[in-house]
């Protein structure tokens, strides 16, 4: 329920203030240390037992009169603070908080703090997926025309640690998340210099209420923009189609295969094009502009739509067409993000964790073009498996679902492919490959959290991958020939 958050209001005063940090992660330590250097008080509630704290944050706490609590959230921790900061993975739902709004407590987050203190360009990306990789792209490019670069947010280096440096970046590049930004703060959060828009599909449907609370939390990353801003957005999605003139302050461009007359980045086959449309012009001479990504990492959807919107962002932000082609050219692709891991007689093993909500298996099996079987399931996030029904049904001749919504999946596709439900991602590969024939791939795309079983995406990716380099190990004593990446 973000949207009964209580923020704070524009002037953040933090010299003298008692300032409650809840959740103890990268976020929530970095906050500490940035609100002590801003001279507050600080104390810390964190949910996870005593033990997770390290000995030596411990006695740092003490060094620096920080009290804390671990174990839960205590309701007089709360109430007795003048300001309260959330880490993004904390509900906003919980009863201290509750309590804490209607003392009129002021409840931020990391944009909140940012709006007030960050002195540099930010380019902001957002989305339910591929927001990591246009944001290391992003940096890639800047970084590829000599340009100082931070890059952080939601991809794991807290803004707060360049807060609390010299600033001296030519550009900040920040992945938001949809958390982050119900925590933004009042009136409108950090005035993005560029603010970009992947796609929305459902996701944390156990945080929000509907498919449009998170659809809104998604749209306040342009709430702040000014008339000189930028806004990137897909134009190939139907949903931020439906709401892209929610925010008319800014300057709209556009990416996708379907522009038709709007301006911005048009892809055709591997390329990218810009363009002007009829009543919008980009700036910087920026039209007739050509980016080819054939050979390169990023040839394939999703990562051409992916590649589109860095192009459109980076150029934007004044970076030259020469640093950008070179940027896109050295880009290496992320781990657990549509990933061969080997090809063994002729079967392809595909490492795709990072999927772990309907929207991205949907991009995964729409870019296969071979038979599939495909390894799901996990922790369900209360997405709506009926989205993937076609193309499970034209792409996936066997489903292998393992973890707490297997039965629940199995549920949902047993009229549109063959299903099994497995104990351990172990037993899934073992199975796909009894069951694969030469020109067949082997998909690991969840669709779901890995918390039931693992401790996050990416073990779960290295799981898959351990057992796939087990067959290849005794494939390659019977057989020659074997390609392995």
């Amino acid at each position: 329920m973000a949207q009964l958050l209580n923020i704070s209001g524009p002037n953040l005063k933090l010299q003298g203030q008692h300032v409650l940090v809840v959740g103890l992660g990268k976020t929530g330590l970095a906050a500490v240390r940035f609100f002590l250097q801003q001279g507050a008080r600080v104390s810390v509630s964190e949910s996870g037992p005593a033990s997770s704290i390290a000995p030596e944050i411990v006695r740092w706490f003490g060094e620096n009169d920080i009290r804390y609590e671990a174990g839960g959230h205590g309701l007089d921790f709360f109430t007795s603070a003048d300001c309260i900061f959330v880490s993004p993975g904390i509900p906003l739902t919980i009863e201290p908080l509750t309590e804490a709004r209607r003392q009129n407590i002021p409840i931020i987050g990391e944009l909140a703090v940012a709006a007030q203190f960050i002195q540099t360009p930010v380019i902001a990306v957002t989305g339910t997926n591929g927001k990591t990789t246009v944001t290391t792209l992003l940096g890639d490019i800047f970084q590829a025309g000599s340009q100082k670069v931070f890059v952080g947010g939601n991809i794991g280096t807290p803004l707060f640690e360049y807060l609390a440096g010299p600033q001296d970046a030519d550009a900040v590049v920040a992945e938001i998340s949809s958390f982050q930004l119900d925590t933004g703060g009042t009136p409108k959060g950090v005035p993005f210099k560029t603010a970009i828009l992947l796609n929305i599909t459902p996701d944390h449907m156990e945080r929000y209420s509907s498919f449009a609370a998170y659809v809104d939390s998604k749209f306040k990353i342009f709430a702040a923009q000014r008339p000189d801003d930028f806004a990137v957005l897909n134009g190939d999605d139907a949903e931020i189609m439906k709401r892209r003139n929610l925010w008319p302050a800014c300057r709209k461009f556009f990416f996708g295969e379907q522009l038709a007359d709007l301006a911005g980045a048009s892809i055709s086959g591997t390329t990218v094009h810009l363009k002007n449309s009829s009543v919008a012009t980009l700036p910087y001479n920026m039209h007739g502009e050509v980016y080819e990504l054939a050979a390169t990492s990023l040839e394939k959807q999703p990562n051409l739509q992916n590649a589109a919107a860095a192009i459109l962002g980076a150029r934007l932000m004044g970076c030259r067409q020469q640093d950008i082609q070179k940027g896109l050219v050295s880009f290496k692709p992320l781990s657990h993000r549509m990933t061969l891991v080997a090809e063994i007689g002729g079967i392809g093993y595909i490492d795709d964790s990072k999927a772990t909500n309907v929207g991205a298996v949907h991009s995964a099996l729409e870019s296969m073009q071979q038979p599939v079987i495909l390894i799901a399931g996990g922790r369900d996030k209360g997405g709506d498996y009926s989205i993937l029904t076609e193309p499970v049904r034209q792409k996936v001749k066997h489903m292998l679902l393992i973890g707490e919504a297997k039965d629940t999946m199995a549920r949902a596709f047993l009229a549109f492919t063959d299903v099994e439900t497995l104990d351990t991602l172990q037993d899934a590969v073992s199975r796909a490959a009894s069951l694969a024939v030469p020109g067949d791939a082997v998909l690991l795309s969840p669709a779901c959290a890995s918390f039931d079983m693992f401790s996050s995406y990416a073990e779960r990716g290295d799981v898959f991958k351990q057992s796939v380099l087990r067959l290849l190990h005794k494939y390659a004593t019977t057989a020659e020939g074997v390609r392995a990446q």
